[in-house]
């Protein structure tokens, strides 16, 4: 069998210690581009993601996708016996991911630099609320407050309310994005400067969001200013925001460029606003930006949503409706790209998961296996790692397993 087509990563070892979403969905990140993921979990209680709506009656809807292409052994990694089963699996991983709070494997007798005695390469991907340094460090920290704390929930909202939270865990995937980033980056430098040493790569929850808000951080060193909030892109580009159509529905529509603008004008037949002081630069129109808005959606109501798309389409004008999940599921843009596949499932039968991204040409990740069952896969780990069928059995047998 080809081990190229299933990702770019085959051959990568990576054990995961984490636990709920934003370290482990970088560590699934990895395993659906082929790395080998095996997911370490307290015995008789596993992940507490396990344990996290949506739900179908008793099942976990969320597990499926988020814990898919991993094995999962479980292992009480504070015991002694537990310890020395760790190391044994240190010593055969290329990267750790984890996500206690700063401090806990070092209590643990398991910090950096007891790992690299046996696995002098090994690269130890971790995450926290506020990071591994700073006063803050030992705080706990989830994806919500950590939001609040990026600066980015300031500026979520309508002026006269409470500012908004993200509806879903937005931070922790980001998160996880840059923590899949952070451990290929990591891979790669060893790699192609033939380093034998191998390092720490960390960051805090709050830190991935923060780096988005370049805007926010330059508007007030040079400005002075606090953006308030706002529930759409403000400050960016006018016309920008979402808009209702004559029969009802609604699209998000955005001009971040003069060019778009200009296409725009085009297809309102407005031509005119284009020698129009007040209109002709985007720096211009946001000075005029009730005006503009004002413009536009009288224009938009003429049109239903289906009318309004293919139009502005023509003219290459970046618009979109509003999709439910229902939509979506009936998108034919989804389904060419193979965003929604099914996958089994020990209960449910089958179950719908996003599917792969990003895609390779040549080495195509793929969802290899479905999501685990609590210490499904302790006796193909353990033997693997020289231990015998009576040793694994006495191991569970003391719940250490």
């Amino acid at each position: 069998m080809n081990q190229m087509k299933f990702g770019p990563l085959t051959g990568v070892k990576i054990l995961d210690i984490s636990t709920m979403i934003a370290a482990p969905f970088g560590a699934t990140l990895l395993a659906d581009l082929g790395a080998e993921v095996t997911k370490v979990e307290l015995p008789g209680k596993g992940d507490t993601l396990r344990t996290v709506g949506p739900w179908k009656g008793t099942e976990p809807l969320r597990w499926p996708g988020l814990a898919r292409n991993k094995k999962s052994v479980t292992l009480d990694i504070r015991s002694d016996e537990g310890k020395a089963i760790f190391l044994k699996l240190i010593a055969k991983v290329d990267v750790l991911i984890e996500n206690f709070r700063p401090g806990t494997l070092e209590k643990w007798g398991l910090g950096y630099e007891e790992l690299k005695k046996v696995n002098p390469k090994l690269i130890m991907t971790r995450c926290s609320g506020y990071g591994q340094t700073g006063p803050y460090r030992e705080k706990a920290g989830f994806g919500t407050p950590c939001t609040a704390f990026s600066g980015h929930t300031a500026i979520q909202g309508y002026p006269d309310r409470a500012p908004v939270s993200p509806s879903y865990s937005l931070l922790d995937y980001i998160t996880g994005v840059y923590l899949a980033f952070a451990t290929v980056s990591a891979l790669y430098g060893q790699e192609f400067n033939k380093d034998e040493e191998g390092q720490v790569v960390e960051m805090g929850l709050y830190e991935s969001i923060f780096r988005m808000l370049e805007f926010l951080v330059a508007e007030y060193d040079q400005n002075g200013k606090v953006r308030e909030r706002s529930p759409g892109l403000a400050g960016h580009s006018s016309p920008a925001g979402t808009y209702e159509t004559k029969d009802g529905k609604f699209v998000v529509l955005v001009c971040s460029t003069d060019s778009t603008f200009n296409r725009l004008a085009e297809a309102m037949d407005r031509m005119d606003m284009l020698e129009d002081d007040r209109y002709y630069t985007n720096s211009e129109r946001l000075k005029n930006d009730d005006e503009v808005q004002g413009i536009v959606s009288s224009w938009i109501k003429q049109f239903s949503q289906k009318d309004l798309q293919e139009k502005l389409d023509s003219y290459g004008v970046p618009v979109s409706p509003i999709l439910t999940i229902e939509d979506i599921f009936n998108d034919p843009q989804y389904k060419a790209r193979e965003n929604i596949v099914e996958v089994e499932h020990p209960r449910l039968g089958k179950i719908k998961v996003p599917g792969v991204v990003p895609k390779f040409s040549k080495t195509p990740g793929a969802i290899r296996h479905r999501a685990p069952e609590l210490g499904e896969h302790n006796e193909e780990v353990l033997l693997d790692l020289g231990l015998t069928s009576e040793e694994v059995a006495n191991l569970k047998e003391k719940g250490i397993i």
